[in-house]
């Protein structure tokens, strides 16, 4: 099973790679980085932007239904009556959907890998290699 490598050689940008590609991670500047990536918490947004946006993609196409363009914004957000964070998802769909196809989307992005994961009890386990 591939596996993301971190390396950090320079303040806090820090290069993901899988082997085959690689992206930055970074801290703004005003917290201490230089702003060449994504901070670790939109990393995790764009884990689940992405992967409900392919999913969708994937059932769109195998229905061959008419999508130009899927749009996924994820934000953290603070419930203010229970006082607690969760990640409000919000997607917008350009092409030729009726109303039973837009729900049927709404499930669809709902069944995406990263999200069933991100919605169930995690437990990490750390080991020094």
């Amino acid at each position: 099973m591939p596996h993301i490598h971190a390396v950090n050689r320079q303040s806090y940008k820090t290069v993901l790679t899988n082997g085959k590609h690689q992206i930055l991670a970074d801290e703004p500047e005003s917290l201490g980085g230089t702003d060449n990536g994504l901070a670790p918490r939109e990393l995790l947004h764009a884990s689940l932007a992405s992967c409900a946006a392919i999913t969708m993609r994937m059932y769109a196409n195998r229905k061959e239904w008419e999508i130009d363009e899927i749009e996924v914004w994820v934000e953290p957000m603070l419930d203010t009556e229970t006082e607690e964070m969760y990640l409000r998802k919000q997607i917008a769909l350009k092409g030729n959907l009726d109303e039973k196809q837009l729900k049927r989307m709404k499930q669809i992005s709902d069944k995406c890998p990263i999200q069933k994961l991100l919605s169930n009890s995690i437990t990490i386990k750390t080991e020094f290699a």
